[in-house]
């Protein structure tokens, strides 16, 4: 029997690490090839990695909620397969380094080591600081107590904990306890005062592994314990814990908000033409192309066309420079089966044909329903459009998708009367109408620039030509 390393597999070019969600089979279980091994987590894509052959599930090297990097061994299967791979327990690892510490150092070493066993209790985000999943492994791997990660300022965006700063924290952690323990060594050794000095010992080693900031750790438990006493449900009522999803959806929407300016655009539409259009060739088309033919790709050909006429609203504002993004990518949100909502991309939207667009609409909704898709269909929008008509709403006001500065709501398509201008006069008429929403970024993304991008969008809407072919 051979062992075979299950790796996480590369998901897409940006994406570099994978949270484990859970594992959906266990210790001895017999495997197939292609067999879903464990569900993993990128950001808001979740994924199954499969297993490459048939065999039993002998090892699992992380536990669900690890950080895993991508083309690390996360599991050993034992196989009859023709495989000859050696795994790599993080564990051997760990514990096969040499060890060149004086025995003082040594029992300190210890003393830090049974300090993180102790430590059973998660660290966790809070509504005043959010871990990312990253740094919260690192934490509970180096046996990091919530109080004493909330301690630890932070120097990234809002003031944030990032990779490097609780890096930092534990290399001077580390370097503390090594001189503390030597110099008060001699002293709890000396024979004139030999009541105090356990007590002079015990100071010593305790506050060594939490040298860095030994009065934060105080300060900060009386308020964690308030933020989270105030959850009081009354009879009858029903307490829902935020899914990973809600909660990262909440987390983005809270921070654009403090970051961008929102402002609002709207204009009314007329799209007559294209809805008399679309009824005309749906069915040839469902034939011949085998794909629906929704209004999506539409509204979709016409943003990317305005983006065109306006560059600079196809733009990201970072560290006070402007980004002008050479490829026109739209992100389109697409409802989750679970109710949540999601952004796939489109990628340079502006090169594809309405054939073209509607696949490339429907392949990114479908596989959204499904959850099937990749980290990489997530990313690299440079602008977003929503469609609120699916729920009814005739308008609404997006929070933008960080960090695009617009992104544009699609309201429901009404029938309603309306002023006809005609060579011979005006009348009114039966309209297909629509609004359209525009949310920008007012820092970068001035009210001109912002209503003539929306109008643009609208003069391309109206304007279809009804003898158009496809």
């Amino acid at each position: 029997m051979a062992k075979f390393e299950l790796k996480l597999p590369k998901m897409g070019e940006s994406v570099a690490e994978a949270t484990i969600t859970s594992w959906l089979k266990n210790v001895g279980d017999t495997i197939e090839a292609d067999e879903a091994v464990l569900e993993i987590a990128t950001d808001k894509v979740d994924s199954e990695v499969p297993s490459e052959v048939d065999g039993i599930l002998t090892e699992i090297l992380y536990n669900v909620d690890d950080v895993v990097k991508v083309g690390q061994v996360i599991a050993i299967i034992e196989t009859d397969a023709n495989v000859a791979q050696t795994p790599i327990s993080p564990a051997e690892s760990v514990t096969s380094a040499p060890v060149d510490e004086t025995p003082e150092v040594a029992h300190v070493a210890q003393t830090v080591e049974d300090a993180k066993i102790a430590v059973a209790a998660p660290v966790a985000s809070s509504e005043d600081r959010f871990y990312s999943p990253l740094v919260k492994n690192i934490a509970r791997q180096e046996g990091i107590s919530q109080s004493e990660l909330d301690s630890i300022s932070g120097t990234g965006k809002d003031g944030r904990v990032t990779k490097n700063d609780i890096l930092e924290y534990l290399e001077s952690k580390k370097s503390a306890p090594v001189s503390t323990p030597q110099t008060s060594a001699p002293q709890a050794s000396t024979p004139q005062s030999p009541t105090p000095e356990p007590v002079k010992e015990n100071i010593a080693t305790e506050p060594a592994k939490q040298e860095p900031a030994p009065a934060q750790p105080t300060q900060e438990k009386t308020p964690e314990k308030s933020k989270k006493a105030p959850v009081v449900a009354s009879n009858g009522d029903e307490i829902i814990e935020l899914t990973r999803m809600g909660k990262l959806i909440a987390h983005h929407m809270v921070e654009s908000v403090k970051t961008s300016a929102h402002v609002q655009s709207f204009i009314e539409a007329d799209v007559t033409n294209i809805w008399n259009w679309r009824n005309k060739v749906k069915n040839d088309f469902a034939k011949r192309e085998g794909e629906n033919l929704t209004f999506t790709p539409i509204f979709m050909e016409a943003v990317a066309k305005a983006l065109r006429d306006f560059p600079m609203m196809n733009i990201s504002l970072q560290d006070d420079k402007i980004i002008k993004k050479k490829h026109i990518n739209i992100g389109m949100a697409a409802a989750l089966p679970d109710g949540n909502l999601i952004v796939p991309v489109i990628k340079d939207a502006d090169q594809l044909n309405l054939i073209g667009m509607t696949k490339r609409v429907n392949d990114l909704a479908n596989r959204a329903r499904l959850n099937q898709l990749k980290p990489d269909d997530i990313q690299g929008g440079t602008y977003t459009v929503t469609n609120v008509g699916t729920f009814g709403s005739i308008m609404g006001t997006p929070i933008i998708n960080q960090p695009q500065v617009g992104i544009l709501a699609l309201g429901a398509i009404r029938k309603v009367p309306a002023v006809v201008e005609s060579p011979d006069g005006d009348f009114i008429g039966i309209r297909y109408r629509m609004f359209l929403s525009h949310s920008y970024d007012h820092r970068v993304v001035n009210g001109a620039l912002g209503g003539q991008f929306v109008k643009a969008v609208k003069d391309y809407l109206e304007g279809w030509d009804m003898n158009r072919e496809i």
